[in-house]
């Protein structure tokens, strides 16, 4: 009896033995991947929505006397506005009144035709427009209306205000405030608990960036819509803002002492740190980047 039961013991033991290898071995499962495009609305609000293709997001409000788009974010990918457009259909048949520009950088632009076709009338920064004609880009369309510091569209009882709040990322940079939501739309130059990244800080104005970010902070904002999915496709808050500054001002502090000590570029960008923003997403992959623009600034004057 007693080897009876060592015998089905080991058979059990042997037979979990199988099934726990074949686990070990089989393959893991792939993450489940976001779908290409995507539209959700604004929790809390009764009509701003955001429109997500891949790595890129714009706002789109609804009204009752039309629809105020931003951002067709159609670069190399002509399919994505048309999906942005077929997205609002989807919600109302109000027309397409306005198109607004959030700067003049391509991967956000680009594809305003679906809109412009739809009736929208094209709104950008003054600057924006001013670079766009000169470039001629095929795909992207000429600015019918320009704004250089503020202008409110009022459409259909909303009210949304256009407001340049100085050079950062760009030179022509609008941020979209939607006072009675509280809600900004701001793109590119609003990292969301991170550490800018190269394509940020490439062709940026440093000091005036801070100057920009205390200004866009100064509006009445609670929630901020960032030009990229921020993590885990959170909005941003006043937190976020207020700790990018705070980085930045603490990084323009110790590059300018490496710059005084004639340390820029090298070896600046490879010693100067600020080990205190650590935590930040993408620190150890975009420092480097940041120290060699603020060197740029303070060490060559460019």
């Amino acid at each position: 009896m007693q080897n009876k039961t060592l015998i089905t013991l080991s058979a059990a033991l042997f037979t979990a033995g199988l099934a726990t290898s074949a686990l070990a071995q089989a393959p893991a499962q792939p993450a489940a991947q976001p779908p290409m495009f995507a539209t959700t609305k604004v929790e809390g609000t009764d009509n701003v929505y955001i429109f997500r293709y891949q790595n890129h997001q714009a706002m789109f409000v609804v009204t009752p006397a039309g629809v105020i788009v931003t951002d067709p974010i159609s670069y190399g990918r002509p399919q994505a506005a048309k999906a942005y457009l077929d997205e609002i259909r989807k919600i109302t048949q109000a027309p397409i009144k306005y198109l607004v520009y959030s700067h003049h950088h391509y991967d956000h632009i680009a594809g305003g035709k679906v809109f412009k076709d739809a009736g929208a009338t094209v709104i950008s920064h003054r600057r924006a427009k001013e670079r766009l004609v000169e470039l001629k880009a095929p795909d992207v369309v000429i600015p019918d209306q320009v704004v250089d510091g503020k202008r409110s569209i009022k459409l259909g009882g909303t009210t949304l205000d256009l407001i340049y709040t100085g050079r950062n990322h760009s030179d022509s940079s609008l941020v979209m405030l939607l006072p009675k939501e509280k809600v900004l739309f701001a793109v590119d130059f609003n990292s969301l608990g991170a550490v800018p990244s190269r394509l940020a800080v490439n062709d940026s104005y440093p000091t005036e960036w801070e100057t920009s970010l205390k200004k866009t902070l100064a509006l009445g904002w609670e929630r901020m819509i960032p030009g990229h999915p921020g993590p885990n496709g959170r909005l941003g808050t006043r937190k976020d803002m207020e700790e990018q500054i705070a980085f930045m001002t603490d990084l323009a502090a110790e590059v300018k002492k490496a710059s005084d000590a004639g340390k820029c570029f090298d070896p600046a960008t490879k010693e100067v740190r600020v080990p205190k923003y650590a935590t930040l997403a993408q620190y150890e992959q975009n420092i480097e980047w940041n120290v060699h623009r603020w060197c740029g600034y303070y060490g060559r004057g460019i």
